[in-house]
């Protein structure tokens, strides 16, 4: 009995400092990979059901699904065709109108003459520069700058109607006024025409 205990403690466990290498193995896997993984797996997942749902769908379907997008694509793209197209026209427009306003403003600047024997007769009481505002006030120009200038007038307004601004010059061509000096410009950003002017008699 003695003996075989004896013989049970001499035999000993394998030591893990033996001589016997021992490997151990690691896989490591960059978060960016695996993120970019699961992204592609949930596209390939979406992609298979869309495809899957659009096989299960009837021809009838199928065939109204596609004439539908069709003509949702046709209609998005010939709206903003269309849109794009009449802006410019639009834009054009203006721009032609103005400036056939511009250059008839200034051919008829050049054109004013005063015949002194077809001059109206004035109010001998009546002020130089009251006349003018009157004329002015008349045509629906109220805020127009009007001062004496020696034995003329200076006059100095803006307006958006070409009919008008010619209206009131041949106006006061009628009642006898001299144009010594005459610049119509129009702004590029308000599209107003500003009038500047000395008359004299």
């Amino acid at each position: 009995m003695l003996k075989n205990r004896s013989a049970r403690r001499k035999i000993k466990s394998p030591s893990l400092a033996s001589g016997s290498p021992t490997s151990v193995s690691e896989t490591t896997t960059p978060s960016a990979v695996v993120a970019e993984s699961t992204i592609l797996k949930s596209y390939h997942n979406a992609q298979q059901q869309i495809s899957s749902r659009w096989h299960a769908l009837p021809a009838r379907d199928k065939l109204a699904l596609t004439i539908l997008l069709l003509f949702l694509i046709l209609f998005v793209g010939g709206y903003g065709g269309y849109s794009i197209h009449s802006a410019a026209t639009k834009s054009k427009a203006d721009y032609n109108k103005a400036v056939s306003d511009y250059f008839w403003l200034r051919s008829q600047a050049g054109n004013i003459d005063i015949d002194a024997n077809a001059a109206a007769q004035l109010d001998a009481s009546e002020s130089p520069t009251t006349a003018v505002t009157t004329v002015l006030s008349q045509a629906g120009i109220n805020e127009a700058q009007v001062v004496a200038a020696g034995e003329g007038v200076q006059l100095s307004f803006t307006h958006d109607s070409q009919a008008l601004v010619g209206r009131v010059l041949n106006t006061l061509q009628q009642q006898g006024w001299a144009f010594s000096r005459l610049s119509v410009q129009q702004d590029s950003a308000s599209k107003l025409l500003q009038v500047q002017a000395t008359l004299v008699r």
